[in-house]
């Protein structure tokens, strides 16, 4: 046949490779629409308008030969056309010769050797083969993974990519990474009209697919034959580049269990793209996008439940949907079986669910309907773990934070935390640790629930019980060494740091540990070391209890927001009762009033608590205790406005600190001269209270002359500070100014400036109050800057 406007210049013009202009000669000749075309060769619709277009200049020797075919071309217009597709190929080859171009027909060529030039041209030229490893449906309620979803978009937008596209992702069990690499695979199909292929890998079985097989599945969906499948791994993936390598197909390969089974499986270039999903990270895949998916947000997982239940009634029932959301971790498996259990009981409330997710014990029992449950997705991952990160998993399960340590882990676990940091980051890679900080780690509310339950079915109680008496050990000599770091006699006697005292870690050398690190282990660490006193206490090792609370008493002053400290100290009097030990329980009541008056502010329960504690001390004749029972009584009774009672407890207290040769009691007297004082000046009586305060600040300045400490810097910065209320109640600025101005210096010492706020502020009213307004607003102004820039701090300041 002959080509509309095909003569023999056509041809030779066709040698310089305007392949595009011949083949819709061709086409037009022949009489045939471009959809009618792609259909007989097999080949997409995009492919043929891209080649007509000139956008594809040299598509590969077989889908020439389709087109020749689909097309009825003799030999002679076969060949220009091949010659044509030979010089727009990027490929550095020479075109062959006319004659060496075969005319199409029936009987392909077999393939040649794997890998070369021919090989991948020889490649049969076919469409996919239906049915094969075609995508199971979309799942129409698919909620949020926006942000995933337009990063996938945004990589498909290149028809012609510098490198093959391949997308890994990665993440916990449960986290719906197969049905959103699914949801992603249907989004892009109309980006890539060559076909979208999925295959599970089977990486969580027993015996995953290996490379071999599912390069086998891939090929004869590809339309290769089977007895054009090559018998190698090698040769088959040599193969499947090939038949990829300019194909706009999207390739999802789920469940993958390593990196050897996944890279035979990659394009080695083309426009195709390849969704990977897998529980570890395979982290030695090179050249991917990493993709890792996290649990849902709060209103995704509420969008998740109302699409799936019925939107009236989750929106008719907003409480109790957030707390479903929060017992299934927001992680998309659970809420969906959540969703799906909502379905199946329309009759029953939102709430009726919450109520029996909200027992831990049957928590996993219930996340459980049909084929659809979350503790059989764990138990995948957990059982291909080697012993030891069981073990450590298992073991995790014990700790009380909602992050934890390597070194916590390793007290439960009984291993180094060198070793343990190791295990912890293997089980990041297998899905079921989860990285909090660069130096925490955490386990998802349901993992954790999984693991208790194989610490109760793997391990005998007995193991389990010599393995929370360890870590409760180590806590408590932690945080008892930490807390003495802050007790103002080891501060005057560097050298009593090394020496055992209660609690005291007798494994350590070297230097004390720095305050600040000190403090931020107590604080980051305090959720574990409280469970420890509460294990203590539980298995009648008061003693360690009463060491642990008296070790962290000074510590307890510099975070009095913290309500644990009622816990603490009610363990601690309650341990110091069980021991009998009568001067232990008045010590630990007084503390126990401290914390009800200046941490909870339940001034009444407060000074119960101070009664209780001045009786323990009068019977027992502990002089220092009777007078802290009465400075904690006499703030109790100010706050409550019985001024004239809280003055007479001051000077009782001080009467009984008079008594006592010990730095504490000259601590107790400041604090008395500094209560009396406020009274006064609450009660109206200014001048009096400066007369008061002025002794009060000599004698802290003379403890700051002794024993130079942040404790007693602040108690100087608290005392100055004070004295500059008592002035300004009097307007007697310029000298208030100067009390704030000495409670500043004080403060920069103690090390913790964001608790200079409050006397800034009032210094900023002395300037203004001068008619300095322009000096207290730069003042202020600079303060605020460098309090932001010093960042948040917990805790305030007595």
């Amino acid at each position: 046949m002959t080509a509309a406007g095909g003569t023999g210049a056509d041809t030779e013009s066709a040698g310089a490779g305007d392949f595009g202009r011949l083949l819709a000669g061709y086409r037009a000749a022949a009489g045939r629409t471009q959809e009618e075309l792609a259909a007989a060769a097999g080949v997409s619709l995009r492919a043929v308008g891209d080649m007509e277009r000139g956008r594809t200049r040299g598509p590969q020797r077989r889908t020439v030969r389709a087109l020749a075919e689909a097309l009825g071309l003799d030999g002679t217009q076969a060949a220009a056309l091949d010659r044509a597709a030979q010089f727009g190929r990027p490929r550095g080859t020479k075109p062959a010769p006319a004659a060496a171009v075969p005319t199409p027909g029936p009987a392909a060529p077999a393939p040649a050797a794997a890998g070369s030039i021919e090989a991948e041209d020889a490649a049969p030229a076919a469409p996919l083969t239906p049915g094969a490893l075609a995508l199971p449906r979309d799942i129409a309620d698919f909620t949020a993974r926006e942000d995933a979803l337009a990063l996938l978009a945004e990589l498909a937008k290149d028809d012609r990519p510098a490198h093959p596209r391949v997308v890994l992702i990665s993440g916990q069990p449960g986290l719906g990474k197969t049905a959103f690499a699914l949801h992603a695979a249907h989004t892009l199909a109309p980006f890539f009209p060559d076909g979208q292929l999925s295959l599970d890998l089977g990486g969580m079985s027993a015996t995953p697919l290996s490379a071999r097989d599912a390069l086998g599945q891939v090929l004869r969906a590809l339309g290769v034959a089977d007895n054009a499948v090559p018998a190698g791994t090698e040769e088959r993936a040599g193969l499947y580049r090939a038949l990829v390598r300019e194909r706009r197909l999207v390739l999802v390969l789920d469940n993958a269990a390593d990196e050897s089974q996944v890279r035979p499986l990659l394009p080695g270039s083309g426009p195709a793209v390849t969704l990977v999903t897998s529980r570890n990270t395979l982290a030695g895949l090179e050249s991917v996008h990493r993709l890792r998916l996290e649990a849902l947000a709060p209103g995704e997982a509420a969008d998740l439940l109302a699409r799936i239940a019925g939107r009236e009634r989750i929106d008719a029932a907003p409480d109790a949907t957030a707390e479903l959301a929060r017992l299934c971790g927001y992680l998309p498996l659970a809420l969906r079986i959540a969703g799906q259990r909502l379905m199946a009981r329309p009759q029953q409330p939102v709430s009726h669910l919450v109520r029996q997710l909200a027992a831990e014990e049957n928590r996993l029992d219930l996340l459980e309907t049909g084929d659809l449950a979350v503790r059989p997705a764990f138990a995948l991952s957990y059982r291909r773990l080697p012993a030891e990160s069981q073990l450590v998993l298992r073991r995790s399960a014990l700790t009380a934070g909602h992050d934890f340590t390597a070194a916590v882990a390793a007290a439960y676990a009984g291993l180094s935390a060198v070793r343990t940091e190791l295990v912890l980051e293997q089980l990041i890679d297998a899905g079921l640790v989860q990285l909090a900080t660069p130096e925490r780690y955490r386990l998802h509310d349901l993992v954790r629930l999984y693991a208790g339950e194989q610490l109760d079915a793997d391990e005998p109680p007995g193991e389990v019980a010599n393995a929370r008496a360890r870590a409760t050990g180590w806590l408590l000599n932690r945080a008892a060494e930490f807390g003495l770091r802050f007790d103002p006699d080891r501060e005057a006697d560097r050298d009593a740091e090394a020496q055992a005292g209660p609690g005291a870690d007798r494994d350590r050398t070297g230097p004390p540990v720095p305050l600040t690190e000190a403090a931020r282990w107590l604080e980051e660490e305090h959720p574990e070391w409280l469970a420890a006193l509460h294990q203590a206490f539980a298995a009648g090792r008061h003693r360690e209890v009463i060491d642990t609370a008296e070790a962290m008493h000074w510590f307890s002053d510099r975070l009095l927001s913290w309500d644990i400290w009622a816990e603490v100290f009610q363990l601690s009097a309650d341990a110091a009762r069980a021991c009998g030990d009568q001067l232990a329980e008045a010590v630990h009541v007084n503390y126990l009033a401290w914390t009800y008056v200046t941490c909870l502010h339940r001034y009444q329960r407060g000074v119960e608590l101070a009664g209780e504690g001045l009786q323990l001390a009068r019977r027992i004749g502990a002089r220092e205790q009777e007078g802290w029972a009465l400075v904690y009584l006499a703030a109790g009774l100010r706050h409550l406005n019985r001024h004239r009672e809280a003055i007479d407890a001051y000077h009782q207290a001080a009467e009984a600190f008079d008594a006592v040769n010990s730095r504490s009691g000259r601590i107790g007297r400041l604090v008395t001269l500094r209560g009396a004082a406020n009274c006064l000046r609450d009660s109206g009586r200014a001048e009096e209270a400066v007369q008061s305060r002025r002794r009060a600040l000599a004698g802290a300045l003379e403890l700051v002359e002794r024993w130079s400490s942040p404790l007693m810097h602040l108690m100087a910065a608290m005392t100055a500070h004070e004295l500059g209320l008592d002035r300004a109640a009097l307007k007697r600025w310029p000298a208030a100014e100067k009390a704030y101005r000495q409670a500043l210096t004080h403060f920069e010492a103690t090390g913790r400036p964001d608790s200079m706020t409050k006397t800034l502020t009032e210094l900023g009213t002395a300037l203004i109050e001068q008619g300095r307004a322009d000096e207290a607003r730069e003042l202020l102004t600079e303060a605020l800057t460098d309090l932001s820039a010093d960042g948040p701090r917990q805790g305030r300041r007595r």
